[in-house]
């Protein structure tokens, strides 16, 4: 007859329990042994693949208490099996299954630049299509009141702005306050740039580093945080890991709904 044997361990030696996190694609997490920090791609036989924000693969074990997800200690798990068909868009709005792209509005969107209009479309592009609104880049808002002089907004005919640093007291403030059409919106976020827009978390840094004034912002970041000059890359390297708006700072999400919401608004 088997003997029981008490557990003697003291409670305070004993290891606390950590909670079980299903590994799902996309998910950000660190091996702390090697500090690895990557997005879940792959999850297969008791290991998951993490790309790192340069597009480095590694392939760990998933033991117990093996990964940090936010700075918790966790145990990843494999996620349930059998595809779900999701329930919302990436933007947060509820799926619409096997909706077909709306014919295109007369109404625009415009954005500073290529990044921006990148962004937007990972994030938005399901909700766009279906609503019919096509999203174009502009280089600069200098000349922002001849073009939207040039677009001649109506009410059939909406243009919603975004632009970037849009601060009390900036140039890009003067510019924007010079847009009076009442069919013309013109919005904005306090970042510098688009890319201080995603959450620093959602690329595996604390913080976005301050950049001097004067310097190229980009550059700047890139080399305050060790990452190659190629701009470009790393840009594409951010938006990889945008998975959905809670990715990105409330500052932009309001800001681009905002705009959505004007330019499909029913005409005077």
């Amino acid at each position: 007859m088997r003997q029981y044997s008490p557990d003697l361990t003291p409670p305070w030696k004993k290891p606390k329990p950590v909670p079980e996190v299903p590994a799902e694609p996309g998910l950000v997490v660190e091996e702390p042994g090697t500090g690895f920090c990557g997005a879940v791609i792959r999850c297969e036989a008791g290991t998951v693949t993490l790309e790192d924000r340069f597009g480095k693969h590694r392939v760990f074990p998933m033991e117990p208490r093996g990964f940090m997800v936010e700075g918790r200690v966790v145990t990843l798990v494999r996620p349930p099996s059998g595809p779900a068909r999701p329930s919302r868009t990436a933007s947060g709005s509820v799926a619409v299954p096997g909706a077909r792209a709306r014919v295109a509005r007369a109404g625009r969107i415009y954005v500073e630049g290529r990044h921006d209009a990148e962004l937007v479309e990972k994030v938005w592009g399901d909700d766009l299509r279906v609503e019919g609104v096509v999203v174009e880049y502009l280089e600069g808002v200098d000349d922002l009141p001849s073009i939207v002089a040039d677009f001649d907004p109506g009410p059939d005919a909406r243009l919603g702005i975004l632009v970037d640093h849009l601060v009390p007291g900036t140039k890009e403030w003067r510019i924007a306050e010079s847009v009076t059409s009442e069919h013309a919106l013109v919005v904005g976020h306090p970042y510098i740039d688009i890319w201080e827009a995603v959450k620093p978390s959602a690329v595996g840094i604390e913080a976005w580093p301050r950049v001097p004034h004067g310097q190229d912002w980009k550059k700047g970041v890139c080399r305050a945080l060790g990452w190659p000059d190629n701009t470009g890359a790393v840009w594409q390297a951010i938006l990889k890991r945008v998975g959905s708006y809670k990715d990105l700072e409330p500052e932009l999400l309001g800001r681009v709904e905002e705009l959505i919401d004007f330019v499909t608004a029913p005409g005077d």
